[in-house]
């Protein structure tokens, strides 16, 4: 019997929903390889409500109605809202492989769908053989297929997907040969906002690829949300500390949200700094009389642009001031 899976709303709402985990068949040639590329549970994972959302459509998936056409999920968000580690995260609770593929403007779609190419046989002559690229390897077996910035793909990428993307369900390789999308496969994208920031080599979504995805925003997370993701990863983190950090980021990542261009930042405080960099500051700089502000001066400000400091100082002044007083971690 396969193992079942609990998903709980974060919100506390919606029901609990239970879903069997996918099996990898001992039968297919890339078994072993497969089986690697399940990913680990995070034990430090919080979800902020998308894992329960895609359990959601999982569901729908498994029990909707005949005809049903099964729907891709592209997650939106600014850098480092965890939209990939959200993905990955579902992955590894339904026990697929997961194949993470980066699509920027250099890939090419004879990279990423497959091409023909000489090899030599053995006698003085060569020989063509069908080489599988990035995308088609993982649609033969089990797989969870992360697109990873999707905006930034080339437009013969994005046609070159369009089949395999709606009802036809199926990509037509050069060679002649139609790989059709499994059962055993959910493919998934992630992309950042189209506007003024500076995500370079990121433009518009062509309306025809777009409407082919159920497009979800990721937003940056609650104060509650950060004490939560801090007091599980660093249990012995000082409440004050847990307290600043998550003030410094909601009011860091207010002024970066907001249409005012007179105090608005252009660079957030992203999980990777809340939840990486400032705790190895705190651990570095312990023994200082104030270690956040030596942690934020060291690990927070150099990943600012230079236009943004001074707010970024403004807010400090605001919400911390002076950082609490003795080591962060206790013992």
């Amino acid at each position: 019997m396969p193992e079942t899976m609990k998903f709980e709303d974060p919100t506390g709402e919606g029901r609990t929903i239970e879903l069997d985990k996918f099996e990898v068949p001992a039968s297919i040639d890339d078994t072993d390889l497969r089986l690697r590329k399940i990913p680990e549970p995070d034990p430090h994972y919080v979800d902020l409500g998308m894992l329960y959302r895609f359990a959601q459509l999982e569901e729908a998936r498994r029990n909707g109605v005949d005809g049903l056409v099964p729907l891709h999920v592209a997650v939106k968000g600014h850098m480092g809202t965890g939209k990939d580690h959200d993905i990955e995260q579902f992955a590894a609770a339904m026990g697929l492989p997961y194949f993470r593929i980066p699509l920027t403007g250099e890939v090419r779609d004879v990279t990423l769908i497959g091409s023909t190419r000489l090899h030599g046989d053995g006698k003085g002559g060569t020989e063509s053989r069908w080489e599988d690229g990035d995308i088609t390897r993982a649609l033969r077996g089990p797989a969870l297929l992360n697109l990873s910035e999707l905006n930034a793909a080339g437009a013969e990428t994005l046609f070159a997907l369009h089949g395999l993307l709606d009802r036809y369900s199926a990509l037509d390789l050069p060679n002649g040969e139609t790989i059709r999308l499994r059962t055993d496969v959910r493919i998934f994208g992630t992309m950042n906002p189209t506007d003024i920031r500076d995500y370079a080599g990121t433009q518009t979504l062509n309306k025809a690829f777009a409407d082919r995805w159920v497009i979800w925003e990721k937003k940056f997370p609650a104060d509650e949300q950060v004490r939560a993701m801090l007091e599980r990863r660093y249990p012995n983190l000082k409440k004050d500390y847990v307290e600043a950090i998550a003030r410094l980021t909601v009011e860091i990542n207010a002024s970066f949200d907001t249409p005012d261009a007179g105090v608005r930042v252009e660079t957030p405080l992203s999980l990777r700094t809340i939840l990486d960099r400032l705790p190895t500051g705190l651990v570095i700089y312990s023994t200082r009389e104030d270690p956040l502000r030596s942690a934020w001066e060291e690990f927070v400000l150099p990943q600012v642009d230079v236009y943004d400091r001074d707010h970024y100082e403004t807010v400090w002044n605001a919400v911390v001031r002076k950082g609490p007083s003795g080591k962060p971690f206790a013992k």
